[in-house]
């Protein structure tokens, strides 16, 4: 198992799904974590499940498209925590759908909570890497955005296009400083799959013959621990890179 003892961890969208299960294995791999949301009863829960395993979370409501939002969740993990080495941004808004029924107000918030949250929290987090040596930032994207045919999926995959840009240009910038910054592409048991298996029914089965593992990933065990092994040192010479940790289904050469 990775090892992050001393590390501090910033984790959005914690309360559930994706970002519960990467929140957990941090705190199984010994770092301390914030965990970050809108619903803080979901946040407390995911930190009692880390207190219960003997680790440290802390949780903290907020809203990732509000700008001041972010800079407390910052600023208390900094403060509470004692520093700050790892970001995980996973909260999104997805404007789902066809492009004629995507309205501007779901696309504005698929950027405000995706890219752009992203992008504010990353200059955030950036003094506090920096005074500390260095740091890991993880973004998430998705297959989504490659698909061959993009029917249905051209505002999500936009988004999330946006956000693997960015992920690169930190990358290439922040490199001397220290900083590694990945995106991964995952597929797991979130309530967001769950929804959309239970909505498109035929299109999730014939998607589901296209894994090669033949299964969805599990939420700490595959898609957590894989995020967690990122950003200890054993992978410390990589940056800059999309891993899709999906059953090796998509190919983002």
């Amino acid at each position: 198992m990775a090892d992050l003892s001393g590390k501090v961890a910033l984790v959005t969208g914690a309360g559930q799904g994706v970002g519960q299960g990467i929140a957990l294995a941090l705190a199984a791999a010994g770092a301390a974590v914030a965990v970050t949301g809108r619903t803080l009863a979901k946040l407390e829960q995911t930190c009692a499940l880390i207190a219960k395993r003997g680790g440290k979370a802390l949780a903290i409501e907020g809203n990732v498209k509000d700008s001041s939002d972010l800079a407390a969740m910052v600023e208390r993990t900094a403060e509470e925590l004692g520093g700050l080495d790892i970001l995980v941004n996973n909260a999104q808004e997805a404007p789902n759908g066809a492009l004629l029924e995507v309205s501007d107000e779901k696309f504005i918030a698929g950027f405000e909570s995706g890219p752009l949250a992203s992008f504010r929290l990353m200059k955030l987090v950036h003094p506090h890497m920096l005074a500390r040596g260095g740091g890991v930032i993880v973004n998430l994207a998705s297959s989504a955005g490659i698909r061959w045919d993009m029917s249905g999926y051209g505002a999500y995959g936009a988004v999330k296009q946006a956000t693997r840009v960015l992920s690169r240009a930190a990358a290439a910038e922040w490199g001397r400083d220290g900083i590694r910054v990945l995106t991964i592409a995952p597929h797991a048991e979130s309530p967001g799959l769950k929804w959309w298996v239970a909505n498109n029914p035929d299109e999730a089965e014939a998607f589901f013959r296209t894994i090669p593992l033949g299964r969805i990933g599990r939420l700490e065990e595959d898609v957590g621990r894989a995020v967690a092994a990122l950003c200890s040192d054993d992978f410390g010479y990589l940056t800059g890179a999309t891993i899709p940790l999906d059953g090796g289904q998509a190919n983002f050469d």
